[in-house]
């Protein structure tokens, strides 16, 4: 079986592919009703909140679109805090519905300093909400949600949306104690999980923007989404077998008795991988060290090497899928996923496959002496 490195989907594990493999149940019926009200309340554990928690049908770009329609107006001025692709694409998504979106970007590698944010609300005051993603994946960079919350929420009391998708489940975050209205993640990342179900939560700040709300919603609508939970239902057909595979890994995963031994594992394992492939000699894209992400790690290709060579190599000749760049790192960088279902021992195979590989397309690796 392929070593799949992907910052999603993610492995997943045997045991989560036989709870996905039972037989179909009717979607309106008891059996869903208490597998959805038991996967709603372990959710709001992982979550970290009390606040209310809807399952969908959807990637976790569905939960984003949301996370916009349900609480935005067409013309509403927003902030939206980007440090690579996938903090560009929360604010496509605004602008895509009519919000007048105010783009706040920070070089590939870096986070997003509080500090800026501050200064962007200041020099506007009349942004009422603020976008912004936990953790890149296409830079390997986790945002200090928590201190950017300290000043989008206590200082300046706006509304804050958070892309949580590739850090929940992995890294910490605190949706109640640190104020985030809104939280979605999604089950490919560190859920173990096959994609097709996305989560997401809303506090009863985010419902009071829900009843001034103008854009257009239906599939994502919340509020249908609420309703039908207080039947034990989704408003639409949902992904059952994922269900069941979320369900079954959300138990899995609370058996440690809370999320910390979860995050743990999740920043050693991340360490690890920047001390190898750093110990071969190729550069991070996280020069803001201290915000390396703990749940992908993204490297620079080496002068003369493209991606399409070695992620053709590493694919065909060592059974390793690793991820491409994305937007402005298209074509300049690779990218290693570990977060989920991973082991030290998969990490080895990939780093002893750079070492084998890069030599036959012209780059030396280091040799630890």
């Amino acid at each position: 079986m392929a070593n799949l490195r992907l910052p999603g989907p993610t492995p997943v594990p045997p045991d989560v592919v036989d709870a996905m493999s039972k037989p179909m149940i009717d979607h309106r019926g008891v059996i869903f009703k208490e597998m959805l009200l038991r996967m709603t309340s372990n959710l709001q554990v992982a979550f970290n909140t009390k606040n209310d928690l809807y399952v969908l049908t959807s990637s976790g770009t569905g939960a984003l679109e949301a996370a916009v329609t349900n609480t935005l107006s067409k013309g509403e001025k927003v902030l939206a805090v980007s440090i690579g692709n996938f903090g560009d694409r929360f604010s496509r998504i605004a602008k895509a519905y009519g919000a007048d979106v105010v783009d706040l970007k920070f070089p590939e590698g870096e986070s997003a300093p509080p500090d800026s944010v501050r200064q962007a609300l200041e020099t506007d005051p009349s942004i009422t909400t603020v976008l912004v993603t936990h953790n890149e994946t296409s830079t390997g960079i986790t945002n200090d949600i928590e201190g950017i919350a300290e000043v989008v929420k206590k200082e300046f009391n706006k509304l804050l949306l958070v892309d949580a998708i590739s850090s929940l489940g992995s890294i910490k975050l605190l949706t109640d104690d640190w104020d985030l209205d809104v939280v979605v993640s999604a089950s490919q990342k560190g859920w173990a999980c096959p994609p097709g179900v996305a989560m997401i939560s809303f506090s009863d700040r985010a419902w009071k923007a829900y009843e001034n709300s103008d854009m257009p919603k239906f599939y994502f609508d919340l509020k249908e989404a609420d309703k039908y939970l207080k039947l034990g239902q989704n408003p639409w057909t949902p992904a059952v077998s994922v269900f069941y595979g979320m369900d079954h890994a959300l138990i899995k995963m609370l058996d440690k008795g809370n999320m910390q031994e979860t995050w743990d594992f999740h920043a050693s394992i991340a360490q690890y991988t920047r001390d190898q492939i750093s110990s071969i000699g190729l550069d991070l894209v996280a020069t803001d060290i201290d915000h390396a992400s703990n749940t992908v790690t993204a490297a620079y290709l080496p002068e003369g090497i493209t991606d399409e060579s070695l992620l053709g190599m590493l694919r065909d000749d060592y059974d390793i899928i690793a991820a491409e760049g994305r937007g402005k790192l298209a074509g300049k960088v690779f990218r290693i996923g570990h977060m989920g279902h991973v082991t030290t021992e998969d990490i080895d195979g990939v780093i002893s496959a750079l070492k084998d590989a890069l030599p036959k397309l012209g780059f030396t690796p280091q040799v630890a002496e």
